[in-house]
């Protein structure tokens, strides 16, 4: 089940779970991925960590550091441990004029590319913790047709 991906193509994938878990609504899982294969990434010597930064974020008004990690060519940001201040320099502020690359590939496929990675069955994994279901899920389940393809009462 594990092929060998290269390490551009788990970062890229990283590159894209990362960013949709800044924006989902749910995005515990999505981030579950990334400290995973982060941290797989570091014990298996295909990531580095780079130093310390000042986070984007303080948490309740205090400042804190997060932990840059280099792989592939992109850059990513995961909580720092106590190890990591006595080894690695601090950095000081996040350089906003940065940028990762932006990959050009789907949610999906980032996830299956980084299960694979992974080891997990990504027909298995679940993504939500709810049993919330969208309206078109409901639709498929019930013997509704959408109003916009009722036929016409004559």
């Amino acid at each position: 089940m594990h092929s060998d991906h290269t390490n551009r193509e788990l970062a890229e994938s990283l590159f894209i779970v990362n960013r949709h878990a800044k924006t989902a609504p749910q995005p515990k899982h999505l981030y579950d991925i990334k400290k995973q294969a982060i941290s797989k990434l570091l014990k298996e010597n295909k990531a580095k960590k780079v130093g310390l930064h000042f986070s984007e974020h303080p948490k309740f008004s205090k400042q804190h550091s997060t932990l840059l990690i280099e792989i592939g060519g992109y850059y990513f940001h995961i909580p720092a441990e106590k190890k990591d201040f006595d080894q690695l320099k601090h950095l000081g502020s996040v350089d906003q004029s940065y940028r990762n690359p932006k990959p050009k590939l789907s949610l999906s496929k980032a996830k299956r590319v980084l299960y694979d990675y992974l080891g997990w069955d990504h027909k298995k994994v679940r993504t939500t913790s709810t049993s919330y279901q969208s309206p078109s899920s409901l639709l498929g389940q019930q013997n509704i047709t959408p109003w916009n393809q009722r036929h016409k009462r004559r």
